[in-house]
């Protein structure tokens, strides 16, 4: 155990940066892309087996999915970047402690939460943006999501802490061996079965179960320690600090559900005044948000990858590494968000078709929702970046700011604003102006931090 502990040090000091980040992110981002794909996965199914009121039943239930991992992510992301900082000090147990207290978390909170939700799941759907013809889609596809919401966020925030113990390949198959499962069993309970959008939640949930029993064997084998009962059991200052690591993590989540509730209401509303009426809004934009989730799981896949190998040199005082990881993993991103805003501009029509075969108003909307809503999405890689670089060098404060930002501070006062000028196209505008802003307030944190980075080094 200790040779692999040195073995990983030592890769994470003197490896290039380069095929680290690719080490490590290439894993991480199908990790999160089949997260992602769970949800678009039962989208296209129920597309074509129920119909767009099913999909908009699945968009109404979707914000408490990302509330579940925006809770385990905090949970996970902040254990990892606890276990990285603490392993680049060589303090083993600390880190070990963290890990511990992390998944004592999550199980605590997966189980709390799912009780919430179904016990409140009415006037829940009701939050998220519920009508009375998606309410009936909305309960059925509900209650067995609800039930599986343990299953989902423990490996999910098992899988950040054991990406940062070196074993980014065994995270990343824990998640393809639940996808594989969701895709299989979705077609043979939707149409072979006549289970509509509950046969597309049972399959999503199996896939969920064999991911969690996959992630917790791997708690008996971390390669830089061995967890005991003792590390389970909760230290208020270890808990502090593994949720502050993960502060960001949990914003910008927790803020896309906020985005969600909020845009779902404002469609709803200012659609019954347009021609598209009610659901067509919501369903197109609801296509949109999972779509547009899928470029944020790469984007957080490399700047994710990038965490443990910029925590780990930042503890170890090797600025130089941290610097050229930011800078690569920020090319790199850049390259990815580039390239999405060209399929949601020039070929939104390929996207919208995958999910059901709809005409008119529906695929007028939905175009318009990609290439207004999206319109800016390049700079977001610049943001995913800067806010995983600012929590690995153990800045949660200035992190969650960055995270606060394009998601509440000037994504809901536009959402309030532009409708009323706009009607429900308004509701569409406040993407880019929200990632605009964003962009301007990270650039300066981030020249801001680098500017200290160097004043250290010279320092030293």
């Amino acid at each position: 155990m200790q040779n692999a502990k040195n073995e990983a040090s030592n890769a994470f000091a003197t490896e290039p940066i380069g095929k680290l980040i690719t080490k490590f992110a290439i894993p991480c981002v199908i990790s999160l892309l089949v997260n992602s794909l769970y949800n678009i996965v039962d989208q296209i199914f129920i597309g074509w087996g129920v119909g767009y009121l099913g999909n908009g039943a699945t968009n109404v239930v979707f914000p408490i999915t990302i509330v579940a991992l925006a809770l385990s992510l905090m949970i996970g992301d902040g254990g990892a970047a606890y276990l990285s900082l603490k392993l680049g000090e060589g303090d083993t147990a600390k880190a070990r402690r963290g890990v511990g207290n992390a998944l004592a978390m999550v199980i605590v909170v997966s189980i709390l939460l799912a009780a919430v939700f179904l016990g409140f799941i009415n006037p829940i759907l009701n939050l998220f943006g519920a009508t009375d013809v998606l309410r009936p889609y909305a309960l059925e596809y509900g209650f067995v999501i609800g039930l599986g919401l343990p299953f989902m966020m423990i490996p999910a925030a098992l899988n950040s802490m054991i990406r940062a113990d070196g074993s980014p390949k065994y995270a990343m198959f824990s998640m393809i061996l639940g996808a594989v499962i969701n895709t299989v069993f979705d077609p043979i309970f939707i149409f072979v079965f006549g289970m509509g959008v509950r046969g597309a939640a049972i399959a999503t949930v199996m896939g969920q179960v064999a991911s969690f029993v996959f992630s917790i064997i791997y708690v008996f084998r971390f390669k830089n320690f061995r967890l005991t009962l003792a590390d389970l059991r909760p230290q208020v200052a270890v808990c502090r600090n593994v949720l502050s690591f993960g502060i960001s993590s949990f914003i910008t989540q927790i803020a896309i559900t906020i985005v969600m509730a909020l845009s779902n209401n404002m469609l709803a509303s200012y659609g019954a005044q347009s021609v598209y009426g009610s659901e067509i809004p919501l369903t197109a934009m609801g296509i949109v948000m999972k779509v547009n989730q899928i470029l944020i799981s790469i984007l957080v896949g490399i700047s994710t990858g990038a965490q443990p190998i910029i925590g780990f040199n930042y503890g170890a005082k090797n600025f130089h590494r941290v610097r050229k990881a930011f800078d690569i993993a920020l090319v790199a991103s850049e390259i990815v968000a580039v390239v999405g805003f060209l399929i949601f501009q020039f070929a939104p029509m390929s996207v919208v078709s995958l999910f059901g075969s709809e005409e008119g108003l529906y695929n007028e909307f939905a175009v318009l929702s990609f290439r207004i809503f999206l319109l800016l999405c390049p700079l977001t890689g610049f943001q995913t970046v800067a806010a995983i670089y600012l929590q690995a060098i153990g800045k949660p404060g200035k992190s969650a700011l960055l995270s606060l930002s394009r998601q509440i501070i000037f994504f809901v006062p536009a959402a309030l604003i532009l409708p009323r000028f706009l009607g429900v196209l308004g509701v569409l505008w406040t993407g880019p102006v929200a990632d605009g802003l964003a962009f301007l307030l990270a650039l300066g944190l981030i020249l801001y931090e680098r500017n200290q980075l160097k004043k250290v080094s010279h320092a030293e």
